[in-house]
């Protein structure tokens, strides 16, 4: 997909937050079907990081250069809610996609010129 024309894929870092027991053993540990945790119930916790600011920094960085009339953001996270403002400010159609999620948060609907 990031190989497509006029599409851009912006990943961050990987953060290790620890480990944590998986939901099935949680479930099983507390029904009593289950008195111990094996290793395969431990699960690292793990996050990406800094996916939003490149994005924001890229949404800015069009806007501010002129270089495209409208952005499509695929996203449901309220931290792109600046530089969605701020390319509208700066005469931009900013259309979002939430992929079908449903509970993004209203903000992010209110900040674009459609929800697609």
């Amino acid at each position: 997909m990031e190989n497509e024309p006029d599409v851009a894929v912006r990943r961050g870092t990987l953060a290790h937050q620890g480990w944590e027991i998986g939901g099935a053993a949680i479930a099983e540990l507390l029904s009593r079907r289950k008195t111990s945790i094996v290793p395969k119930d431990v699960i690292p916790k793990i996050q990406q990081k800094g996916v939003d600011m490149r994005i924001g920094l890229d949404i800015a960085s069009l806007a501010l250069k002129r270089l495209v009339a409208a952005i499509v953001v695929v996203s449901g996270d309220a931290d792109l809610v600046p530089a969605m403002k701020l390319a509208r400010r700066e005469g931009l159609r900013v259309f979002l996609d939430t992929l079908g999620r449903t509970s993004v948060r209203s903000e992010l609907k209110v900040h674009a010129d459609r929800v697609l």
